[in-house]
């Protein structure tokens, strides 16, 4: 399997910078200070009629956890009909039940709602217990990836998970490895048993362009 890099964006210059980067993929969204929320649709349209990479789109209606009430979950469906209504190429999603453990059920109707385009469970799997068990599920539910930073606070840190769960997912779905993953760390994941896919933000804090960080992340995965 080629090895891919996703960027994360939340303007136009970010996703042209992105693609001039040469990312494999975006995935949109606002507010990376709450963890990334729902972009609004003309930021998507914009995007779409710019750049050719593919954009995925994170769905979630607000910050905090990912236990949702009946009128934020009716909220989320609604903009993954959106999402899709405005080009989308996939989306990127997830839920969980109070107690911490995949929420099978809204998961699935996620899944069915953003048919047929591909779909990425996103870092909530981060807070979920019994991930290998979740794989299962969701592996059965038809979720592509799942982005993950191996349950660590960084991906670095997380590394041993993420590597048992690419060994026991064994091609059923994709671990997708984010969390802090940046030019300097990024060899050291790659040479990681089963981890393919790579997903940052580009970022350095200083809001800076992400030109030339997805410059040098794109050349390693290159040149690896």
């Amino acid at each position: 399997m080629t090895r891919q890099l996703e960027i994360v964006c939340t303007s136009l210059r970010d996703a042209v910078d992105a693609q001039h980067g040469d990312a494999d993929r975006i995935e949109l969204c606002a507010r990376l200070s709450v963890g990334g929320l729902t972009p609004p649709p003309t930021l998507l349209r914009k995007v779409k009629s710019t750049v050719q990479i593919p954009v995925f789109v994170l769905i979630r209606p607000r910050g905090g956890d990912f236990c949702y009430t009946n009128a934020e979950f009716t909220r989320l469906l609604h903009q993954i009909a959106e999402a899709k209504s405005h080009g989308a190429d996939g989306i990127v999603c997830g839920a969980l039940l109070p107690t911490g453990h995949l929420d099978v059920e809204r998961t699935a109707q996620m899944v069915a709602a953003a048919h047929p385009l591909p779909f990425t469970f996103h870092r909530a799997f981060d807070r979920c217990q019994e991930p290998l068990t979740a794989i299962d599920r969701l592996a059965e539910l038809g979720v592509q990836r799942i982005l993950t930073s191996g349950q660590g606070t960084t991906a670095l840190e997380g590394i041993e998970n993420l590597k048992a769960f690419a060994k026991y997912a064994a091609g059923r779905l994709t671990i997708l490895v984010g969390g802090g993953v940046r030019p300097g760390n990024l060899k050291a994941l790659m040479a990681a048993e089963g981890l393919q896919e790579f997903h940052s933000s580009g970022r350095d804090g200083k809001g800076r362009s992400i030109r030339k960080a997805v410059r040098e992340l794109s050349f390693i995965i290159a040149h690896a």
